[in-house]
């Protein structure tokens, strides 16, 4: 989430996505339950009102995911402050006892999530046991697979007051384990508490439509013994629903719920719901679950979203600042190895310009710290003549030397000769917008090839802050 990612480039994942679909199921035509991890496959096409139930769901999904990352951000700010968030195994033990204890008596919160899904998507045939299938029998108008709506019998019934239990239950506790020192994910929880309220409200307009097909809204469509409402539809909309809520995706939403669904012929709903809980969730807060962490935690994010309008330059930022010590450089042939083993212990930076003096400070290259810890490790165990006296040459050729001297080491192979760098002039606009499309971590200031400092994300970032009139010591990098 680092990098700079287009929306054109988002619109073509989309549209390499459907062609995608269609050549996988030209390949397999038999049906691509394989190929997708919730294959939904249902007998009944959508009709044109069901839109209005579909962007309920996407209310629902926009105020499910405005409360989550709020509760969510509230309890890790309060974890990181109580004793049981200073012990995070045992965070781990009391939250998983609990959570076993409450899920336990329900058999939809006991089985596992992915089989609540795959069977809050399923579509009810003659040969379903499941009780959210368990309706009144009346196989007089079936066709093939076809059911017709019929009545809710008793298992129905059951199902429904225990699945709005389970929906209680997922709400809150997924605000507790998501950010929890363990992986415990985020998308199919939340696809999960949609699902559920998608599978309710799917149940209920399919008994509303039975029980008075007469009505205006359903006479058009919906006949007496139809089977024109799917209950199924409205699970695999309600998760998309409360998933776009969380993490405010649209497109890439949409594609990923038809990969994981297969369900190419359902791409208006999943948009009308993952648009409409987007809108939702946005009126009452901009920030998406992964927004608000990134703030939480103090990661050094740049948002690509956000204009950088002063007129500020590079010199304004980078450092060294006039009141600094200079900035920590390697010479490119005068410098021994312990002189740089000095400058790596007692600095703590990721990387140092290479320059070919003290004097000049004209600009030679980059060399990463990771890359020299090694280097200097290795030929101290595998080249012969490599002590703490021994030249460091970044050059091409070196020059000859008195046999009594030590041998030299080369390391010119680890040198990136291209290290991006801009001018003192340059305006702030440019640097920040280098920044964040190239994912760059640190940029080199120079003026006529002479290095005069850096500026890295950390600096920009403070920079950025003080322009909006914050105070930059404020931002804390964790």
């Amino acid at each position: 989430v680092s990098y700079y990612f287009p929306l054109k480039t988002l619109w073509r994942s989309f549209f390499a996505a459907l062609v995608a679909a269609f050549t996988l199921r030209s390949i397999n035509p038999f049906g691509n339950s394989r190929l997708v991890l919730f294959y939904v496959e249902f007998h009944m096409p959508w009709h044109l009102l069901e839109l209005v139930p579909f962007i309920l769901l996407g209310i629902f999904g926009g105020l499910w995911g405005a409360f989550f990352i709020r509760s969510n951000i509230a309890w890790c700010r309060r974890r990181k402050t109580t004793k049981l968030g200073k012990y995070p195994v045992l965070e781990v033990f009391v939250v998983t006892a609990i959570t076993a204890v409450l899920a336990f008596p329900n058999e939809y919160t006991r089985m596992s999530t992915s089989e609540l899904i795959s069977e809050l998507f399923n579509d009810c045939g003659i040969l379903d046991s499941s009780k959210l299938c368990e309706y009144v029998n009346d196989f007089n108008s079936t066709k093939g697979d076809d059911l017709p709506d019929r009545a809710a019998g008793p298992g129905v019934y059951t199902a429904m007051w225990q699945l709005a239990l389970a929906l209680i239950m997922k709400v809150f506790i997924t605000i507790f384990t998501f950010g929890m020192k363990v992986p415990s994910g985020l998308f199919i929880p939340s696809m999960a508490v949609g699902a559920i309220a998608g599978r309710l409200l799917g149940v209920a307009v399919e008994q509303l439509a039975y029980y008075h097909h007469d009505w205006a809204i359903f006479s058009g469509w919906c006949s007496q013994g139809a089977d024109c409402i799917t209950p199924g539809l409205y699970a695999m909309v309600g998760a998309a629903a409360c998933l776009g809520g969380v993490t405010r995706m649209t497109v890439s939403l949409v594609v990923i719920m038809f990969e994981l669904t297969g369900g190419l012929e359902y791409i208006v709903p999943l948009m009308a719901a993952a648009m409409t809980s987007k809108w939702v969730a946005d009126a009452i807060g901009r920030e998406g679950i992964y927004d608000a962490h990134i703030r939480l935690n103090g990661y050094p994010f740049l948002e690509a979203k956000e204009e950088f309008s002063h007129k500020t330059l590079a010199m304004d930022v980078m450092r060294p600042r006039r009141s600094d010590p200079p900035l920590t450089v390697i010479t490119q042939d005068s410098m021994t190895v312990e002189d740089v083993e000095t400058i790596i212990n007692e600095t703590t930076y990721s990387g140092y310009p290479v320059v070919v003096s003290r004097e000049s400070q004209r600009l030679v290259g980059f060399v990463l710290r990771r890359d020299l810890i090694i280097s200097i490790e290795n030929a101290r165990k595998k080249q012969d003549g490599i002590v703490s006296t021994s030249i460091i040459y970044f050059t091409d050729h070196s020059p000859p030397l008195p046999p009594s001297s030590p041998s030299m080491l080369k390391l010119r192979s680890i040198l990136d000769l291209s290290p991006f760098t801009v001018t003192d002039q340059t305006p702030m606009e440019i640097v920040v917008d280098i920044f964040r499309k190239l994912g760059l971590r640190q940029c080199l200031v120079t003026h006529n090839g002479k290095l005069l400092g850096i500026i890295t994300k950390k600096d920009v970032l403070k920079h950025i802050a003080q322009m909006a009139n914050q105070d930059p010591n404020s931002i804390l990098f964790n």
